[in-house]
């Protein structure tokens, strides 16, 4: 059996906004006389983020599901087309070569949907497999990731991995809700896609891990309703991490033979900047490991399931891995869910 190898990240955001334009322009207002409300905003880490559709200039708030399902092609395909095409591009990889493409999103649905449109506009052959990823949450890039990694080995195919994001497809009327203005203050639009290979140079895809809280379920929800899809963020989330999170990284960890002073990088989904918090405190890691992750939140917001391999890729662009190297990856997401994956540098 081979060894998915992961050479590069390729990425696309939406057009950049200034946390501090988006609430002067726009929250401000929807929260004005919502004590706190100010301080959490600012307190959410981000200074910059993407919004494919601007809620200062297009207000979406009182539309329909279908009306936002209809605007998710529109928006997500060039999203996906840009961040598929900069990873095919580096890893030299013609599209007429890939065999399996799998597509993440848990922000819009259509038939045919972005896995269908992506292979005809990137003239993917007729013999492409296709796998669509949706709902799952913020970790759905790291099952995805395991699908296409156990397909290159145990069938040496090469993989396309596509996680894109609209969720400013899911502004919600103005509410008087903290949850929703804390959703409203991390979430943000962006791609991100990875060639598997089953030869070559990168990272190996060597383990994946989940570990799902029943006890927790609804701390994290994504609820369809007749108004987008709404967000439930519980401020038990962080707390309940911060128990899960050791044991989980140990276990992966310890399975594979692996001490935690071998792992040379830690790709760990911003959801906030307390579960940030939270996983530096259970891990033991200092300001340089979690800072790959504390500046895509700042750079870019919470992305949902796109946003680890964009940890992931300023991690490739900063750091300089050795053979042997290992890196973690960690998602959270509804469930309560967490999933680990395991990488080294070959």
């Amino acid at each position: 059996m081979v060894t998915p190898l992961l050479s590069t990240v390729g990425t696309a955001t939406a057009p950049a906004i200034e946390q501090r334009a988006m609430w002067d322009e726009c929250f401000a207002e929807r929260y004005r006389g919502v004590v706190g409300a100010h301080r959490i905003w600012n307190g959410a880490g981000v200074r910059t983020r993407h919004a494919a559709i601007d809620p200062r200039v297009d207000d979406i708030s009182g539309w329909t599901t279908g009306a936002r399902m209809d605007r998710y092609i529109t928006e997500a395909m060039p999203l996906a087309e840009r961040a598929a095409t900069d990873a095919l591009r580096a890893a030299d990889v013609p599209a007429a070569e890939v065999d399996l493409l799998v597509v993440v999103s848990c922000t819009g649905y259509a038939t045919p949907g972005v896995d269908l449109l992506l292979a005809r506009e990137l003239a993917m052959p007729a013999t492409l497999q296709r796998l669509s990823i949706g709902h799952m949450g913020c970790y759905a890039g790291l099952p995805g990731l395991a699908a296409a990694a156990d397909a290159v080995a145990a069938r040496g195919l090469t993989a396309l991995l596509v996680c894109v994001e609209v969720t400013s497809l899911h502004v919600q009327p103005p509410d008087r809700d903290i949850g929703q203005l804390v959703s409203h203050a991390l979430f943000s639009d962006a791609a991100a896609a990875v060639v598997l290979r089953p030869t070559g140079g990168g990272l190996q895809i060597v383990d994946t891990i989940a570990c799902t809280d029943p006890a927790h379920q609804p701390a994290m929800t994504w609820h369809i309703t007749d108004l987008g899809f709404r967000m439930t963020l519980s401020p038990r989330v962080p707390a309940a991490l911060a128990q899960a999170v050791r044991p989980a990284v140990d276990s992966l960890l310890r399975r594979n033979h692996v001490d935690r002073s071998e792992v040379a990088g830690w790709a760990i989904h911003p959801g906030g900047p307390r579960i940030l918090d939270v996983c530096a405190t259970a891990l033991d890691l200092d300001d340089a490991a979690m800072a790959p992750s504390r500046d895509t939140l700042r750079d870019h917001g919470n992305c949902s399931s796109a946003t680890v391999f964009l940890v992931l890729d300023h991690m490739l662009h900063t750091h300089s891995f050795e053979a042997g190297d290992h890196v973690v990856a960690l998602a959270f997401g509804p469930g309560l869910t967490l999933y680990g994956t395991l990488l080294r540098w070959s």
